[in-house]
């Protein structure tokens, strides 16, 4: 099982592993990012359906949102 799945969510934007122990800040589009990954949305769905939401280029979110995915797997929530 992926430690994304595993991650606390609440409203302010704050994420917690429990059988990590951290906490990370995240925004408010990242948060939406791991809650489509726990929906398994994969990197191009997820591109795909943020630029219809917010009305933003697909290329440009692609750079963003493969950024995160590079950060979830530095800190060891993303395989």
């Amino acid at each position: 099982m992926q430690a994304i799945t595993q991650l606390v969510l609440d409203e302010n934007n704050i994420a917690f592993h429990p059988m990590m122990g951290n906490s990370y800040q995240l925004n408010g589009i990242s948060k939406e990012i791991i809650i489509l990954l726990r929906d398994s949305k994969s990197k191009h769905e997820i591109v795909e359906l943020l630029s219809q939401r917010y009305d933003t280029s697909y290329n440009e979110l692609f750079i963003d949102v493969s950024d995160l995915f590079s950060k979830l797997k530095v800190y060891g929530l993303l395989g």
